[in-house]
């Protein structure tokens, strides 16, 4: 039996660990991608990070969770955010939402709610700017998804300016908090605190977009489309029309229309996982490895077009292994990143397409 394992039928196991014993077991069950790409970042950066996903995976439990209602979603959101800003009130939060949880959420997500008092207290050791990063994120993210708990998602969002709103409510202010972390970590790095932050929005909207495309048809099941139905006004496709037996050339075209704007905002990771100095390998390698499965899995999707099923278009173990092993040779060289994915990326563009928001 795993350390992960034991601590979901055991919790207050976990109570006794050391904080980065305590967090990398929580990560591990929550998100085996993360629990992979957080340990790559420097001791001092590492704790908070780690912590910050914890607390962003609390408010996905709360919005994920169908027992709930949508008054419900956003009273627990809004409690959340007063927990995270002051430290206090941890402990009833999770009494009063543990037993809520229904059996659709992963044991490992109990677990995380149940344990809610001590990530908290985890977030208060540090110093004030970490902390009101964290908050900033929270707090976005807990106020801007109740939001989408209430609108019909069938036929998709109306925009492709309401599909980048969404993408920011998920990940954006993820990518603005990490940027905020990476410049209190490094005066080196807070040199370009600017453009970084500008970058990082963009760097989650792209990780989330991909992510979008990847799980179309999951969501499907689920009578929800995070499209945008303006991209495929203009290739002559409905998105109220779509599931998982449409074969259309028309909805296939706002497919490739949407993953090079993707690609788009993946270049936009690179430049800034190239202001990050070359000597922060860890730190490096923590956005390149993200970055390098998000431009696998769209390679995937357009080689794929037809694909109905999200495991038809999941990257392989061997490629996440050649992706590591590609950046941890390379992952210094600013010129040879950008040489790669320029090639990695350039079937991904649509050359004779560019979108214009009406």
């Amino acid at each position: 039996m795993t350390d992960t394992q034991a601590s979901i039928e055991n919790p207050e196991s976990l109570l006794a660990a050391s904080v980065d014993d305590f967090q990398a077991i929580l990560l591990e069950g929550v998100s085996r991608t993360f629990a992979l790409t957080i340990p790559q970042l420097p001791k001092g950066l590492y704790e908070a990070v780690a912590n910050a996903y914890l607390l962003c995976r609390i408010v996905d439990t709360v919005e994920d969770e169908v027992s709930l209602s949508f008054e419900q979603k956003q009273q627990f959101c809004n409690r959340f955010i007063e927990v995270v800003r002051t430290g206090d009130g941890a402990d009833t939060f999770a009494t009063d939402l543990a037993p809520l949880l229904s059996e659709q959420t992963i044991p490992a997500e109990h677990v995380l709610i149940q344990l809610t008092a001590r990530v908290i207290e985890i977030t208060h050791s540090f110093d004030p700017e970490q902390i009101a990063a964290l908050l900033g994120c929270v707090e976005t993210m807990a106020k801007g998804m109740p939001v989408y708990q209430g609108m019909d998602l069938s036929g998709g969002l109306a925009t492709m300016q309401d599909m980048n709103e969404y993408c920011y409510y998920v990940a954006g202010c993820v990518g603005e908090m990490l940027a905020k972390l990476f410049c209190h970590y490094s005066p080196a790095i807070n040199q370009h605190s600017e453009q970084l932050l500008e970058l990082s929005t963009s760097f989650g909207q792209g990780l989330q977009m991909t992510n979008i495309l990847k799980d179309i048809w999951d969501d499907a099941q689920r009578g929800v489309c995070w499209l945008p139905q303006d991209i495929f006004t203009e290739t002559g496709f409905e998105l109220k029309d779509l599931n998982t037996s449409t074969d259309s050339k028309e909805f296939q075209l706002g497919l490739e229309h949407l993953i090079s704007i993707a690609q788009g905002h993946l270049k936009d990771a690179l430049t800034y996982t190239q202001l990050i100095p070359s000597h922060e390998v860890g730190m490096r390698n923590f956005c390149l490895w993200a970055l390098g499965m998000a431009v696998l899995t769209l390679n995937e999707i357009k080689q794929h077009l037809d694909f109905n099923d999200s495991s038809q278009v999941k990257i392989t173990r061997k490629s996440v292994k050649a992706t590591i092993l590609t950046t941890r040779v390379i992952g210094r060289s600013n010129w040879l990143l950008s040489v790669l994915f320029d090639f990695k990326t350039k079937q991904l563009i649509c050359q004779d397409w560019q979108y214009n928001p009406k």
